[in-house]
């Protein structure tokens, strides 16, 4: 049968040494309570172009006129699923363009960068321009 609560040996543990600290420790201070940072005016990046992979994908492009699913692979060093997923949504944007077709009855399937993918990439550089300014001020 259980005992009654009032029936149970005191607890012999040692006192947490971290309790008695934290009764000396100054007070934390609360984020608005100290002066206010230099606000950076920081412009916004565009995030389908920022993530690694389609940046990857961008940069490639924007040095070559055309390149194949396996070249893209190559380069990037990335799988075969995580390149389509991200070169799908790089061509739902219209930044880059997809052609499929067959070589001697092999599949191929070659990517080229758009109007609108240079124009998106060229912002995008410029953006992370004025975030180098900004930081190295």
């Amino acid at each position: 049968m259980a005992k009654a609560l009032s029936d149970r040996a005191p607890d012999r543990r040692s006192p947490d040494p971290s309790s008695d600290r934290r009764k000396h420790a100054k007070p934390e201070s609360h984020p608005r309570d100290r002066a206010p940072v230099h606000e950076l005016e920081l412009p916004e990046l565009d995030r389908l172009i920022h993530e690694r992979i389609r940046l990857g994908i961008i940069s490639a492009l924007a040095t070559n006129e055309s390149l194949s699913f396996n070249d893209l692979k190559r380069i990037l060093k990335t799988t075969d699923g995580n390149l389509s997923v991200h070169a799908r949504k790089l061509e739902e944007a219209q930044y880059i363009s997809c052609v499929k077709f067959f070589e001697d009855r092999v599949p191929r399937t070659e990517y080229r960068l758009t109007t609108a993918g240079r124009r998106a990439l060229a912002r995008y550089l410029d953006q992370m321009e004025q975030w180098i300014r900004v930081t190295r001020e």
